[in-house]
Protein backbone atom coordinates (compact mmCIF):
# COMPACT_ATOMS: atom_id res chain seq x y z
CA UNK A 1 0.00 0.00 0.00
CA UNK A 2 2.92 2.56 1.13
CA UNK A 3 4.82 1.37 -2.28
CA UNK A 4 1.48 2.60 -4.52
CA UNK A 5 0.98 5.48 -2.42
CA UNK A 6 4.39 6.50 -3.03
CA UNK A 7 4.38 5.67 -6.74
CA UNK A 8 0.90 7.30 -7.45
CA UNK A 9 2.88 10.79 -5.31
CA UNK A 10 5.60 10.52 -7.86
CA UNK A 11 3.50 10.34 -10.74
CA UNK A 12 1.83 13.32 -9.72
CA UNK A 13 5.25 15.56 -9.14
CA UNK A 14 6.58 14.53 -11.96
CA UNK A 15 3.19 15.29 -14.27
CA UNK A 16 2.84 18.64 -12.47
CA UNK A 17 6.90 19.21 -13.29
CA UNK A 18 6.27 18.08 -17.26
CA UNK A 19 2.81 20.55 -17.33
CA UNK A 20 5.19 23.74 -15.52
CA UNK A 21 8.29 22.95 -18.23
CA UNK A 22 5.75 23.44 -20.98
CA UNK A 23 5.49 26.97 -20.15
CA UNK A 24 8.90 27.46 -19.66
CA UNK A 25 8.82 29.81 -22.61
CA UNK A 26 5.67 31.45 -22.47
CA UNK A 27 5.38 35.27 -23.79
CA UNK A 28 5.41 37.88 -20.54
CA UNK A 29 1.77 39.52 -20.46
CA UNK A 30 3.53 43.01 -22.63
CA UNK A 31 5.12 40.60 -25.16
CA UNK A 32 1.27 39.43 -26.19
CA UNK A 33 0.75 42.41 -28.28
CA UNK A 34 -0.68 42.86 -31.95
CA UNK A 35 1.51 39.85 -33.94
CA UNK A 36 2.67 41.17 -37.50
CA UNK A 37 3.59 39.79 -40.62
CA UNK A 38 7.04 40.06 -42.14
CA UNK A 39 5.93 43.32 -43.27
CA UNK A 40 9.00 45.91 -42.45
CA UNK A 41 6.92 49.09 -43.20
CA UNK A 42 5.19 48.39 -39.93
CA UNK A 43 8.68 48.46 -38.02
CA UNK A 44 10.63 51.67 -36.81
CA UNK A 45 15.07 51.38 -36.91
CA UNK A 46 15.61 50.28 -33.50
CA UNK A 47 12.60 47.79 -32.67
CA UNK A 48 13.20 45.06 -30.61
CA UNK A 49 11.01 42.26 -32.65
CA UNK A 50 10.35 38.96 -31.64
CA UNK A 51 9.32 35.52 -33.33
CA UNK A 52 7.48 32.77 -31.42
CA UNK A 53 9.09 29.40 -32.16
CA UNK A 54 8.08 26.15 -31.05
CA UNK A 55 10.47 25.94 -27.83
CA UNK A 56 11.38 29.34 -27.12
CA UNK A 57 10.90 33.12 -28.15
CA UNK A 58 13.65 34.23 -30.41
CA UNK A 59 14.88 37.96 -30.59
CA UNK A 60 16.28 40.79 -32.88
CA UNK A 61 16.83 44.66 -33.76
CA UNK A 62 15.37 46.02 -36.59
CA UNK A 63 17.65 48.37 -38.39
CA UNK A 64 15.56 49.49 -41.22
CA UNK A 65 15.63 48.85 -44.85
CA UNK A 66 14.61 44.91 -44.29
CA UNK A 67 17.23 44.04 -42.10
CA UNK A 68 17.33 42.63 -38.85
CA UNK A 69 20.53 41.82 -35.89
CA UNK A 70 19.92 38.86 -34.15
CA UNK A 71 22.15 36.25 -32.35
CA UNK A 72 21.88 32.47 -33.72
CA UNK A 73 24.05 29.73 -32.70
CA UNK A 74 26.15 28.84 -35.48
CA UNK A 75 29.08 26.36 -36.05
CA UNK A 76 29.73 27.54 -39.53
CA UNK A 77 32.03 30.80 -38.86
CA UNK A 78 34.25 28.56 -36.39
CA UNK A 79 35.38 25.85 -39.38
CA UNK A 80 34.85 28.99 -42.18
CA UNK A 81 36.08 31.62 -43.65
CA UNK A 82 33.59 31.60 -47.03
CA UNK A 83 31.33 34.68 -46.27
CA UNK A 84 29.03 33.82 -48.72
CA UNK A 85 28.28 30.40 -47.24
CA UNK A 86 27.89 31.72 -43.88
CA UNK A 87 25.46 34.69 -44.96
CA UNK A 88 23.40 31.82 -46.05
CA UNK A 89 19.92 31.31 -43.52
CA UNK A 90 20.85 29.07 -40.64
CA UNK A 91 19.69 25.41 -41.25
CA UNK A 92 18.78 23.59 -38.25
CA UNK A 93 21.89 21.45 -38.41
CA UNK A 94 24.32 24.80 -37.89
CA UNK A 95 22.04 25.72 -35.21
CA UNK A 96 22.38 22.98 -32.90
CA UNK A 97 26.18 22.30 -33.62
CA UNK A 98 26.50 25.88 -32.66
CA UNK A 99 24.60 25.58 -29.76
CA UNK A 100 26.65 22.22 -28.76
CA UNK A 101 30.10 24.14 -29.18
CA UNK A 102 28.74 27.22 -27.65
CA UNK A 103 29.76 29.30 -30.50
CA UNK A 104 27.92 31.94 -32.78
CA UNK A 105 27.51 35.27 -35.27
CA UNK A 106 25.18 38.47 -34.53
CA UNK A 107 24.54 38.92 -38.13
CA UNK A 108 22.56 40.63 -40.12
CA UNK A 109 19.59 39.02 -42.48
CA UNK A 110 15.95 40.05 -44.04
CA UNK A 111 12.96 40.33 -41.75
CA UNK A 112 11.73 37.10 -44.04
CA UNK A 113 14.27 34.95 -42.96
CA UNK A 114 14.66 36.53 -39.19
CA UNK A 115 10.91 35.23 -38.91
CA UNK A 116 11.55 31.83 -40.60
CA UNK A 117 7.84 31.48 -41.55
CA UNK A 118 6.84 32.60 -37.98
CA UNK A 119 4.98 35.95 -36.91
CA UNK A 120 6.63 38.78 -35.84
CA UNK A 121 5.67 40.91 -32.46
CA UNK A 122 6.84 44.26 -31.68
CA UNK A 123 7.74 43.94 -27.94
CA UNK A 124 9.57 46.66 -26.19
CA UNK A 125 10.19 44.93 -22.73
CA UNK A 126 9.79 48.18 -21.17
CA UNK A 127 7.18 47.36 -18.84
CA UNK A 128 9.77 44.75 -17.28
CA UNK A 129 12.93 46.91 -16.83
CA UNK A 130 13.51 50.21 -14.57
CA UNK A 131 15.60 51.89 -16.60
CA UNK A 132 14.05 54.09 -19.12
CA UNK A 133 15.40 52.45 -22.64
CA UNK A 134 17.85 53.97 -24.51
CA UNK A 135 16.51 55.95 -28.37
CA UNK A 136 15.93 53.55 -30.79
CA UNK A 137 18.55 54.79 -32.87
CA UNK A 138 21.31 54.12 -30.29
CA UNK A 139 19.89 50.76 -29.90
CA UNK A 140 20.29 49.96 -33.79
CA UNK A 141 24.12 51.44 -33.48
CA UNK A 142 24.16 49.01 -30.68
CA UNK A 143 23.23 46.33 -32.55
CA UNK A 144 25.34 47.22 -35.40
CA UNK A 145 28.66 47.71 -33.65
CA UNK A 146 28.00 43.98 -32.11
CA UNK A 147 27.78 42.02 -35.40
CA UNK A 148 30.10 39.18 -36.26
CA UNK A 149 31.36 36.35 -34.54
CA UNK A 150 30.75 35.80 -30.77
CA UNK A 151 30.52 33.07 -27.72
CA UNK A 152 26.89 31.34 -27.22
CA UNK A 153 25.27 29.95 -24.02
CA UNK A 154 21.67 28.83 -24.16
CA UNK A 155 21.41 30.33 -20.40
CA UNK A 156 23.91 33.10 -20.22
CA UNK A 157 24.90 34.60 -23.76
CA UNK A 158 21.85 34.36 -26.08
CA UNK A 159 19.53 36.29 -28.64
CA UNK A 160 17.61 37.82 -25.50
CA UNK A 161 20.51 38.25 -23.72
CA UNK A 162 21.45 39.91 -26.76
CA UNK A 163 19.04 42.51 -27.59
CA UNK A 164 18.03 43.61 -24.02
CA UNK A 165 21.74 44.67 -23.88
CA UNK A 166 21.29 47.16 -27.08
CA UNK A 167 17.59 48.51 -25.75
CA UNK A 168 18.26 48.97 -21.60
CA UNK A 169 22.09 48.77 -21.54
CA UNK A 170 22.30 45.28 -19.59
CA UNK A 171 21.97 41.52 -20.77
CA UNK A 172 18.88 39.75 -19.16
CA UNK A 173 16.86 36.78 -20.65
CA UNK A 174 13.46 36.65 -18.88
CA UNK A 175 13.08 32.88 -20.72
CA UNK A 176 16.52 31.69 -18.78
CA UNK A 177 15.20 33.10 -15.95
CA UNK A 178 11.61 30.73 -16.34
CA UNK A 179 13.66 27.30 -17.21
CA UNK A 180 16.30 28.64 -13.62
CA UNK A 181 12.87 28.86 -11.86
CA UNK A 182 11.63 25.56 -13.02
CA UNK A 183 15.03 23.42 -12.61
CA UNK A 184 14.81 24.81 -8.87
CA UNK A 185 11.21 23.84 -8.51
CA UNK A 186 12.01 20.60 -10.25
CA UNK A 187 15.17 19.77 -8.12
CA UNK A 188 13.21 20.61 -4.94
CA UNK A 189 10.67 18.51 -5.78
CA UNK A 190 13.39 15.70 -6.80
CA UNK A 191 14.75 16.40 -3.18
CA UNK A 192 11.40 15.74 -0.97
CA UNK A 193 10.37 12.63 -3.74
CA UNK A 194 13.66 11.44 -2.16
CA UNK A 195 13.70 11.88 1.41
CA UNK A 196 9.56 11.16 1.51
CA UNK A 197 10.49 7.04 0.16
CA UNK A 198 13.49 7.33 2.28
CA UNK A 199 11.19 7.82 5.43
CA UNK A 200 8.37 5.99 3.54
CA UNK A 201 10.37 2.92 3.58
CA UNK A 202 12.42 2.99 6.84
Amino acid sequence: MKSSLLDLLFFLLDKISLVSSLKLFSMPEQAQRESHSQDPSFFKRGDLLEVPRTLFVHFGIYLGNNKVAHLMPDILPAISDDECLIGKVVTNKRLILGVLAKVASIRVDTVQDFAYGGSIMVNHMDKSFKTKPLSNEEVAQRAEKLVGATSYSLLWDNCEHFVTYCRYGFPMSFQTDKVNSNVTFYFIAEYFIVTFKSIVQK
